[in-house]
């Protein structure tokens, strides 16, 4: 189906024919010609990069009337970038419409600019949600007369703890509007905000839920966790044209691998939630431009980012939900090309692996990490392509007699030994001992190391930082999203740099800066999440033992008695009935004033060493 068969206008269809947009896409095809014709609510579930934006854009271009100089559409997205991008694009579909004002509102800028901008009669608004709540708060933004709303990756802005904003904006649009929600994914989350804010929906799936796209070849490298950074440098020099995307999960982790490639003479760069908006711009427009090779990320700074013929999306480590990563592979393989996503593994992802091959519905392949000599060859034939294929100076003629005579005693072989080694010899320096970084995935090896890294990790937080128990986990339903989403909420703070997080089966740990471990036990003590109440501590290390703990095992005795060790929760209370039980049975008074005599001697032991103890000592009588 061609654009000129759905109703647009002529400006609009004008404006699309410059950018070259002729047949509809799929999710366009459904939905585009179902808004032009009716105002019910509707979901639609697409694909990264299948021409979203347009397929609400273009019905909502053909239906405001620029006469009425007040906002008559809001579109709502998680983050500056995702803003930034849907207000360039609905600017370039309705350049030839003459009096309309698109304006984004967004964190990070000068809200007393964007407060003109939207006084001076603006008739879409593309904002993200904090920033929509402070200009409503400061009456400069009215939503009574909006007559639509577009919840755009709905579900990462509940990610995010976004949900009350979401409210109290919804709150203040007529219950009559028309509400349009468009999502790459369909988690639990996406399905409460079509129950909560939409009437009598209609849902548009034009492929499969959470499947890849089938332009992207999905490959997965296995090595130790400590070889990452390495497995990383050769997936890059064995692809020296590579434009890629790499992700990682948290903002020290960005800025690290960043940090490692651009000293080791990479274009790189990277963009996370910690840059204020000029230098987000900045980073974006010299990716934009290919002055940068590898743009290094979070999931969330990178919501938005719209660059097209990516060859490569790198998952670094993999994100804590599968369907993000059907958001990162995505990013790559639009438009008809073809894209590669690579994931650097190790042992402990097998289960991971699995349940993303099953999820997307196509096959990961296992690939091997290069050599040195592979890599070698790659780069040398690059060289030697580049040479081949430089434009000559004709200017190097005036200096062609000093350089001939300079040479003349190198044949035509030595010559080009030479010349080349001038690139080579760096590069053959650095592979020439490189050790083979690929690891067996045997169930063997999976198991050992897996225990082994269990061990080192458990129970530690990161210097600086606090380690936290909550009561949460998997059992209710608990994922990292959702606790991240939670300590936003609760906090007020979007900017706490959140660290490790392990999701156990009944509770969970994180770890934040030490800075504002104070902020998480005050805004969280009253915290509730899905009608659990919560209850947040900090952590244990193991084998430690605070003064507080020590006088209350004395005070308590045989008492209850919960540790936080290991990131394990133990309760004590089987045990303890069975050691009274046992304490009971024995003979005589006198037995069991000898027992508890000795069991004082034994405080500040744990019940296992205790009983053990006592034990020895009725069998030595």
């Amino acid at each position: 189906m061609n654009f000129s068969a759905v109703g647009l206008n002529k400006n609009i269809q004008k404006a699309i024919a410059d950018l070259g947009f002729e047949t509809l896409t799929p999710i366009q095809k459904e939905a585009i010609p179902h808004l032009m014709e009716h105002k019910t609510d509707l979901v639609a579930l697409a694909q990264t990069g299948t021409g979203k934006t347009a397929a609400f854009g273009l019905p909502i271009l053909h239906k405001i009337d620029v006469k009425r100089k007040f906002p008559q559409a809001i579109i709502l997205c998680p983050t500056r970038e995702l803003c930034l991008q849907i207000s360039k694009d609905m600017q370039s579909y309705s350049k030839y419409i003459k009096s309309l004002k698109i304006t984004p509102v967004y964190g990070g800028a000068n809200i007393l600019t964007q407060i003109k901008l939207v006084k001076t009669g603006t008739q879409i608004i593309v904002g993200t949600p904090g920033r929509v709540i402070d200009l409503i708060n400061r009456k400069a933004l009215r939503l009574q007369d909006i007559e639509f709303v577009i919840l755009d990756e709905a579900d990462e802005m509940l990610n995010m703890g976004f949900k009350e904003d979401l409210d109290k904006i919804l709150e203040e649009t007529p219950e009559d509007k028309q509400t349009l929600l468009f999502s790459a994914t369909m988690p639990k989350e996406v399905l409460k905000i079509s129950k909560n804010y939409m009437f009598n929906s209609k849902t548009i799936e034009v492929a499969s839920r959470n499947e890849g796209t089938k332009n992207v070849d999905h490959h997965y490298y296995m090595v130790n966790a400590r070889d990452k950074y390495k497995a990383l440098r050769r997936i890059c020099d064995i692809n020296p044209n590579i434009y890629a995307i790499v992700f990682c999960r948290t903002r020290r982790e960005t800025a690290d691998v960043a940090d490692k490639l651009m000293q080791d003479g990479y274009n790189s760069d990277a963009i996370h939630g910690e840059l204020s908006q000029s230098q987000r711009t900045h980073v974006m427009n010299k990716f934009r431009q290919k002055k940068i090779q590898l743009l290094v990320a979070t999931d969330v700074a990178a919501r938005g980012i719209d660059i097209e013929n990516l060859t490569h999306v790198i998952n670094y480590n993999l994100p804590d939900d599968n369907e993000v990563y059907v958001h990162r592979s995505g990013r790559t393989g639009r438009a008809g090309n073809k894209g590669v996503s690579i994931i650097i593994s190790h042992s402990r992802d097998g289960k991971k692996l699995k349940d993303i091959q099953r999820m997307i519905k196509r096959d990961l392949i296992l690939k091997k990490v290069p050599n040195g000599d592979e890599i070698c060859q790659i780069q040398l034939m690059r060289l030697v392509d580049k040479v081949a294929t430089t434009k000559i100076n004709q200017k190097i003629e005036n200096y062609f007699p000093s350089i001939e005579e300079k040479l003349a005693h190198l044949d035509k072989n030595n010559l080009i030994k030479h010349f080349l080694s001038t690139e080579f010899n760096r590069l053959f320096s650095f592979y020439s001992n490189a050790i083979d970084l690929n690891v067996s995935a045997s169930k063997k090896n999976r198991i050992e190391k897996s225990k082994k890294q269990k061990r080192e990790k458990i129970g530690h937080a990161e210097q600086g930082h606090t380690r936290f128990f909550i009561n949460l986990g998997k059992e209710k339903g608990l994922k990292t999203h959702n606790l991240i989403g939670l300590i936003n909420e609760y906090t007020k703070n979007r900017n706490i740099p959140i660290g490790k997080i392990d999701i156990m089966k009944r509770f969970s740990f994180f770890e934040v800066p030490s800075d504002y471990a104070n902020d998480i036990l005050t805004q969280l003590s009253h915290a509730n999440w899905n009608g659990n109440k919560v209850n947040t501590e900090i952590s244990q290390v193991p084998g430690s033992k605070s003064s507080n703990d020590s006088k209350n095992r004395k005070e308590r005795g045989y008492g209850r008695h919960r540790k936080l060790s290991g990131g394990r929760k133990r309760e004590n209370n089987r045990s303890l009935k069975t050691e009274k039980s046992n304490l009971n049975k024995r003979g005589s008074t006198k037995k069991k004033n000898k027992t508890s005599s000795n069991n004082r001697g034994f405080e500040g032991f744990s019940f296992k060493e205790r009983f053990n103890a006592v034990g020895k000592i009725n069998r030595k009588r």
